[in-house]
């Protein structure tokens, strides 16, 4: 069997695949237009730093207004040649002269952006007094939010000299071991039968229909893995040392306290989340494995058959039109402006979809800049999951799309537990078009199967993946871990998440290290368990008939990071601090397991 032929065969058949063309940022790594906007970056930074360091108490609104609509446009231009760098990277990761290039401008802007580190830190020595007289300012309310944001890290701020060294070594500490992992991840080949895969082609073949297949990627995935877990865990301690200093240093009271000052949200919302998920392991995962190996006509499932397709599965393969179709009719079923927006992804090609040696493994959406567009990276092999991960992606890009319209560059961007709010919705509206469109009892279980596999990776493993990081994090605090131990807390949380119905080979213990949000963004994960669990509840409420529900919708995604979200789900009738909110999202998987029993 030729594998990379049967790929090629593969890819042929789900029709031309769009490449996104990322002239609309810059021409080329020698565009003028770089070049200038790099000179913009160094020489606005100095006239800042001359012009307000030192003065920042002294501003009236009118002049705080200027002053940080200045630093929004320093910052708008950064943004936006580390966006192209870092697409660069994404769609050939092997490219030499891509990866140099995204180095120079990390190590270059990082350098620029020492100038203009001093104006948050002097924003926040202003009293609250002063500070809430200023911003009842006309001009200065559409900054209120960001400044508020930015002040809640007032008390874990250093002073001015420490927080430049921290930035200007950010290049060869942490970010020179992130880098070391993707040039890692991105050069590993796995041995399948005669062929050598990338991550992406052999991650593929973990849900294959052939049991064989499964097991024999699987094995080659943790063979490569054990052979390279030497240097994985060597990057993992460092990462999580680095991080335990800089926390030590702001006197954060726990690992997690930075993410969940970043996300907007209280330690107290997160706990609830977590509590209630792990509550909710044995009434969901637990259950479905053993119904699923049941389907299998085994008493447990192998860790390889966790996302092996099912007995009963539908093994249509969507050609790339028929996903764009599916897609752009489910966003314009619940809003013909929301799938005007989707439609243009596809028209302009914003989108890079086939699997090509070097691209970034996975799926994701970057925002860029307002003054351009989004971009989706998708891998795609036209798989039914491969549809709902293309609609996930374009929920973002919809959101990322409105939110830079209708906002400042500051307020444009949203928190983590509020960015996979409209991705998981529109995932949401793509199963239930393609749900709703199934007569056959058969097409319905597999459908309602793969949904329900779906939200247990969303939910379930990723607040395991949470408690997994937070034992690492909290034990590196005192000691470096032993590769044994790394391995040991892994087992553990994956055999009280998934239950007893999975079982575990040697190899096994190594797959925590692939994981890349561990390495990029340190407690990321629990943001898709809380976007799904929101999006559970606020689907609930779309279907119950909430009066206008799609105008208030789309007023949530324009407004970016501007509101809280207590602030933004207020319309909803929601109230994320309650646990009962969280049991109601988690309950609608329950509801589809139901479902699947009496089917």
């Amino acid at each position: 069997m030729n594998t990379k032929n049967n790929q090629t065969n593969a890819q042929n058949n789900l029709g031309k695949l769009p490449i996104w063309n990322l002239k609309d940022l810059y021409l080329s790594q020698k565009d003028k237009s770089l070049i200038r906007d790099l000179n913009n970056i160094k020489n606005d930074s100095l006239k800042f730093e001359k012009k307000y360091q030192n003065k920042v108490h002294l501003l009236t609104a009118s002049n705080l207004y200027k002053a940080i609509y200045q630093l929004e446009q320093i910052d708008l231009l950064m943004d936006k040649i580390l966006s192209y760098a870092h697409l660069l990277v994404a769609e050939d990761g092997n490219n030499e002269k891509n990866k140099i290039f995204y180095q120079q401008m990390q190590e270059t802007i990082t350098n620029y952006a020492s100038s203009i580190i001093f104006f948050t830190l002097e924003l926040n020595k202003i009293s609250e007094t002063k500070i809430n007289i200023l911003v009842k300012n006309k001009k200065l309310q559409i900054y209120k939010n960001w400044i508020i944001n930015k002040r809640s890290f007032k008390p874990y701020q250093l002073d001015l000299k420490i927080e430049k060294i921290l930035q200007d070594k950010s290049i060869t500490s942490h970010s020179a071991w992130i880098r070391l992992f993707d040039d890692l991840i991105a050069s590993l080949k796995f041995p399948f039968k005669k062929e050598e895969l990338s991550s992406a082609q052999i991650f593929n073949f973990l849900s294959d229909k052939n049991e064989s297949n499964r097991k024999l990627a699987a094995k080659s995935v943790g063979k490569i893995l054990g052979n390279n877990i030497k240097i994985f865990a060597t990057i993992t301690n460092t990462l999580a040392k680095d991080k335990s200093i800089n926390d030590s240093w702001r006197k954060l009271p726990t690992p997690i306290s930075a993410r969940n000052l970043s996300n907007v949200v209280e330690d107290s919302v997160v706990d609830s989340l977590v509590s209630s998920v792990v509550e909710y392991y044995p009434k969901l995962s637990h259950r479905y494995y053993a119904l699923k190996a049941k389907w299998f006509k085994k008493k447990y499932l192998m860790y390889w058959d966790r996302n092996a397709p099912l007995p009963f599965q539908n093994s249509k393969t969507f050609s790339w039109k028929e996903a764009q179709h599916t897609v752009v009719d489910a966003y314009s079923e619940f809003n013909s402006n929301i799938g005007n927006i989707v439609k243009k992804f596809f028209d302009e090609k914003w989108i890079h979809a086939p699997v090509l040696e070097g691209k970034s493994p996975g799926a994701f959406a970057a925002s860029t800049v307002a003054s351009v567009h989004p971009f989706i990276l998708v891998n795609f092999q036209g798989k039914t999951r491969d549809v709902s991960t293309l609609a996930h992606e374009l929920g973002h890009g919809v959101h990322q799309y409105l939110a830079g319209k209708n906002q400042t560059h500051f307020n444009a961007s949203t928190p983590l537990t509020l960015a996979e709010t409209a991705s998981v919705f529109g995932e949401m509206l793509t199963f239930k078009l393609i749900l709703n469109q199934t007569t056959s009892k058969k097409e319905r279980k597999a459908l309602l199967a793969n949904k329900v596999e779906d939200m247990l990776n969303t939910v379930i493993r990723q607040i395991a993946f949470f408690q997994f990081e937070k034992e690492i994090h909290t034990l590196r605090r005192n000691s470096e871990l032993s590769i044994d131990k790394i391995c040991s807390i892994w087992m553990d949380v994956q055999k009280a998440s998934l239950g007893p119905s999975i079982k575990y080979e040697e190899e096994y213990k190594y797959y925590w290290s692939y994981i890349p949000h561990f390495i990029h963004s340190p407690f990321y994960v629990y943001a898709y368990a809380f976007g799904d669990c929101l999006v559970n509840s606020l689907f609930n409420t779309y279907e119950q008939g909430l009066m206008n529900f799609d105008d208030k919708y789309i007023n949530l995604l324009k407004s970016g990071g501007s509101k809280k979200y207590d602030e933004l789900f207020r319309p909803f009738n929601l109230n994320l601090s309650k646990k009962s909110f969280w049991k109601k999202g988690l309950n609608v998987i329950e509801g589809f397991i139901d479902e699947l029993e009496t089917l």
